[in-house]
């Protein structure tokens, strides 16, 4: 299983100006919240979270911001790409009132959660942060499952003016959540988990990875702990004893990074 089937992308749709979902065939079982490694031809090879999970669809979306990416971006329908996968943990849903919190890209991530939380009628509320309404996508996806959508900009040229984490502050004032679900930048993570300390949390982690399966260890967060095997999902308990949450992730040498 570790080794890349090729597969043809099926479609392709830009959702903004440098975000794409790309779909293709592939018939494995997946859990909301676990991703793939995606081998680009002559390029790399990198991970990336499932975005759409069909019976035989499944699809990922992404933003380009460097070299592989930028090459995914460019290809077509009818061109190839390799997966491994799926790969980590995904989320555990229960309850019956839910708050999912997606920053920028983490949207992606979030919405097949989204979706699966509709589908077993739990009261299902999302927001979704970005920096502008330029950055915005799956608005109608979120929506046309009947899940209560609240927006916020950074500029304020859509919904709320402000950064997500403030605006999930002031829901949670109002309302009594059973689990609170997040995907975006760490820091906006961090601070979400840190008023969400009564509530059942779960976040999503993203670290530099290699191998994606837990040999290389790369992607170790606190004690031995590999986003790529325990997380990339986590809950409230173990991110409290994960320090460098929030604080700093590692480049592909190995050094540190501060957020």
């Amino acid at each position: 299983m570790n080794y890349p089937k090729v597969v043809k992308i099926l479609e392709t749709k830009k959702e903004t100006l440098d975000i794409k979902t790309i779909k293709f065939e592939y018939s494995e079982d997946i859990n909301p919240g676990q991703f793939f490694m995606i081998w680009i031809p002559n390029v790399d090879e990198i991970p990336m979270s499932v975005s759409y999970i069909g019976d035989k669809i499944k699809g990922i979306t992404f933003k380009r911001i460097g070299d592989a990416t930028n090459a995914l971006f460019e290809l077509k329908s009818g061109d190839k790409i390799g997966i491994r996968g799926p790969y980590g943990n995904g989320f555990e849903i229960h309850g019956k009132n839910i708050l999912f919190v997606a920053g920028g890209t983490g949207i992606a991530m979030i919405a097949p959660s989204v979706e699966e939380a509709m589908k077993k009628d739990i009261k299902t509320t999302v927001l979704i942060g970005v920096k502008n309404k330029n950055e915005l996508f799956f608005e109608n996806r979120i929506k046309k499952y009947g899940a209560e959508l609240l927006i916020s900009t950074d500029d304020g040229s859509k919904g709320y003016k402000g950064v997500v984490s403030d605006l999930a502050e002031e829901i949670m004032t109002d309302n009594k959540f059973d689990q609170v679900l997040t995907c975006g930048p760490e820091l906006m993570m961090k601070k979400l988990f840190e008023k969400s300390k009564n509530i059942s949390f779960q976040a999503s982690l993203e670290r530099y990875m290699k191998c994606g399966f837990g040999i290389c260890g790369q992607c170790c967060v606190g004690k031995g702990l590999r986003v790529c095997n325990e997380g990339p999902v986590f809950d409230g308990k173990t991110l409290e004893k994960i320090e460098d949450f929030g604080i700093f992730k590692r480049d592909a040498s190995g050094k540190k990074v501060i957020f």
